[in-house]
């Protein structure tokens, strides 16, 4: 039995999709996703995906319990982790241009159990971290209303559960509504077509990206230099200032990059995967790696660190200055607009992993109905969607935060790991993209991911245990008895 858990899927060879081919080893006549996305769209994407919740939420908790101005260090070693991780994507996603993202490249060379537990995983990467997304985004949309005395009174905008010394405690409010609306309405565009969400999806990038801009420009005459002094503090205790606070802050932060990955949910739907992907995949992480350390330079010198530990670090920041009031409007507005395009990238993506795991019989085939019109997995975008709204209706923003991060860590050096084993296994097939110095890259990749993911797993080890149980009896109970090719081999 042992030995049937590590069962491979055959990988077909790499080769130009044209946008009527179709995908996942589909059946002639079956409905398969529509290839429409472009290099340029799968960039926006990436970008839409990542920068929002590292600028407007964690950036000054980071700084503020873990790194002080030190914090543009931990973005950076984030950033390079994920920059390791992902040359090893491209190469997936060049090679084998389909949904599912690591759960695909897992099962094609680590085997069915390793891709299962990677897709368990990359539940709490993309259905969790929209929901917590979506509680950050319910904080500065109420901030706004408050311009305009239309806040929601705070049993209708606050989760009514809270965790306090490691046990779940009633807060008193109701539910926070505007989380559940947001992901509702975002579930809805991604029920109707890729194209329109993309497209919804750029002009929110370009919104951000222009408000980003806005801050750096007006806001850098206002920066203090002794602000950043010390730019290391001392050490307080394990994982707070010192190098070791500057890597705990990278853990942290890291929950701003995993959208780079939903890029490669989105291979079964681009038009040239083979030459768009790795342009989409490292393209977006350079921007916004670059984003992120100007944006982190500029907040923790406008005001001491310390006192950034806020749901809303930046809009905190220009409070200190009267003169840009007029500003902070607009960064609410740009964080509103950002955080909704981190939302919608990661509702698209769990829907697709859900999509191919169903198809290998590892998931109820529900989730692999796609939509004869607008040929999207609309009963997988459903469930999600659904399960979402809950999570974001009820929980709070900083209770899974972490777990998001160990479950896309592990994906991420499983990825790093699988490309070293399919050169040896499968050297004859096609790489259109290749990483470069394989044999120094991959090992380090996984090093560096599997280091951060210790990290907060020191302290939540209960937690991601329990959800791997839960996973593994899910797989044991109905996915290894469905799995459509240990069928075929029978």
């Amino acid at each position: 039995m042992l030995k049937n858990l590590f069962i491979t899927k055959p990988v077909a060879p790499a080769g130009h999709v044209d946008a009527g081919e179709p995908v996942e080893g589909s059946l002639e006549g079956e409905a398969v996703l529509k290839r429409s996305l472009t290099a340029t769209q799968l960039v926006m994407l990436g970008i839409g995906a990542v920068i929002g919740a590292g600028i407007f939420v964690l950036s000054g908790h980071a700084a503020a319990e873990h790194a002080g101005p030190a914090i543009v260090l931990s973005f950076i070693i984030a950033g390079f982790a994920c920059a390791l991780a992902g040359l090893c994507y491209a190469e997936f996603a060049a090679m084998m241009p389909v949904s599912g993202s690591a759960y695909s490249y897992s099962y094609a060379t680590l085997g069915e159990f390793v891709a299962w537990f990677i897709g368990w995983n990359l539940v709490l990467e993309y259905m969790f971290a929209a929901s917590t997304v979506a509680v950050g985004w319910s904080g500065y949309l109420n901030s706004f209303l408050e311009y305009f005395h239309m806040a929601l009174p705070a049993s209708l905008a606050a989760a009514p559960l809270n965790v306090v010394d490691g046990s779940i405690v009633y807060t008193g409010g109701l539910i926070n509504l505007p989380a559940v609306f947001i992901v509702a309405a975002l579930s809805g565009l991604c029920y109707v077509g890729i194209t329109q969400s993309a497209a919804v999806n750029s002009v929110i990038v370009a919104i951000k990206v222009v408000v980003i801009v806005m801050f750096v420009a007006f806001a850098a005459s206002y920066i203090n230099p002794d602000n950043w002094v010390p730019f290391i503090p001392e050490n307080e205790g394990p994982g707070k200032y010192g190098m070791s606070g500057v890597i705990r802050g990278a853990a942290v932060v890291f929950f701003a990059y995993i959208g780079f990955d939903a890029v490669s949910t989105a291979a079964g739907e681009a038009k040239n995967p083979q030459r768009d992907m790795p342009i989409g995949i490292l393209g977006s992480l350079v921007i916004c790696t670059i984003i992120y350390i100007i944006v982190a330079l500029v907040l923790t010198g406008l005001l001491p660190y310390h006192m950034l530990s806020t749901p809303k670090p930046v809009a905190t920041a220009l409070e200190a200055y009267p003169a840009l009031g007029w500003l902070k409007m607009i960064v609410e507005i740009g964080a509103i607009a950002g955080l909704s395009s981190v939302i919608l990238v990661m509702l698209m993506g769990q829907p697709r992993i859900f999509y191919s795991m169903a198809k290998d019989g590892l998931m109820p085939p529900i989730f692999a109905k796609v939509h004869p019109k607008y040929q999207t997995p609309y009963m997988g975008t459903i469930i999600v969607g659904v399960f979402a709204c809950l999570l974001a209706g009820f929980l709070p923003i900083g209770l899974l935060g972490e777990l998001v991060s160990m479950g896309t860590l592990l994906a991420f050096a499983t990825v790093s790991i699988g490309v070293l084993v399919l050169r040896k296994s499968r050297p004859d097939l096609p790489r259109p993209f290749r990483v470069p110095a394989a044999a120094i890259i991959c090992p380090l990749g996984a090093a560096a991911c599997l280091y951060l993911f210790w990290q907060p797993f020191s302290e939540h080890w209960h937690l991601m245990t329990g959800w791997t149980a839960i996973g593994m009896a899910i797989y044991f109970f109905y996915g290894y008895r469905n799995s459509k090719v240990r069928k075929a081999q029978r």
